[in-house]
């Protein structure tokens, strides 16, 4: 998980945006509307990097099929959410 952690953070394009967003989902759960306004960013932007993180099982879905999709962070990203703050911590905006 660290070295997936390390490539979707800091090793790849979009990674402070998917890094917020982690932070933010970790604070409390959210629908990709509430993430736009939270962070202040494009609602497409948004749905894309929400993807990039479902699809390396970092977050999951509740209610997938109905408008208003609830992002959660995934058990495994929960276990493992020290490794997060312990790369955030080097490479996080300060």
């Amino acid at each position: 998980m660290k070295k997936l952690l390390w490539w979707l953070i800091a090793g790849s394009k979009g990674g402070l945006t998917r890094a917020s967003i982690i932070n933010s989902l970790n604070e409390r759960p959210a629908n990709a509307n509430q993430l736009t306004k939270r962070l202040n960013l494009d609602y497409k932007t948004i749905r894309h990097h929400l993807k990039v993180l479902e699809e390396n099982s970092i977050i999951t879905i509740m209610n997938r099929k109905k408008y208003g999709a609830v992002y959660f962070l995934s058990t495994e990203m929960e276990r493992n959410y020290g490794y997060f703050q312990e790369i955030w911590g080097q490479i996080g905006e300060k």
